[in-house]
């Protein structure tokens, strides 16, 4: 992952999809809202793409929502079309990170600072979305994961 791009981390729900940008420097991560996703209808894949266009999005890291053992679920499937949809439309590269136990961290994070959850779904989504960027940013600066996200010169 370059250290001079934004990206936009995607924790991908069945009902809302969690959104988080990194700073330009690609070293911070913040919660950048979520977007609601109707029951019975295609993936939001067009907002998705213009939330990244509004925060100047150099590339994606989507969560990968696999089971307690590692193996694929019905979400992580759809998350993996998502990937290759965003890929051909945006010409971005796109990072899928294990997402699993993000938005239990977030829930624990909010309840440790005192906060409610109740009716906060979307923040806890887009707070479980900063949490699975700012991984994908550490694990990137240690240099533990291969990165299919451009170094800066490899950029467009």
């Amino acid at each position: 992952m370059s250290r001079l791009n934004r990206y936009l981390a995607l924790d991908w729900g069945e009902r809302r999809i969690g959104l988080a940008i990194s700073d330009p420097t690609g070293t911070i991560a913040s919660p950048a809202g979520h977007i609601l996703r109707r029951a019975g209808k295609r993936a939001p894949i067009a907002e998705v793409i213009r939330r990244a266009e509004a925060l100047e999005a150099k590339g994606f890291v989507a969560g990968l929502p696999l089971d307690e053992s590692g193996g694929e679920t019905a979400r992580s499937i759809e998350v993996r079309s998502v990937v290759a949809a965003l890929e051909t439309r945006t010409g971005l590269p796109v990072l899928l990170v294990d997402e699993r136990y993000t938005t239990a961290i977030a829930l624990r994070a909010v309840r440790e600072l005192g906060g409610k959850t109740k009716d906060r779904a979307g923040d806890v989504d887009s707070l479980a979305a900063t949490v699975l960027l700012q991984h994908a940013l550490r694990l990137a600066e240690h240099g533990t994961i291969p990165s299919t996200l451009p170094d800066d010169g490899d950029a467009s």
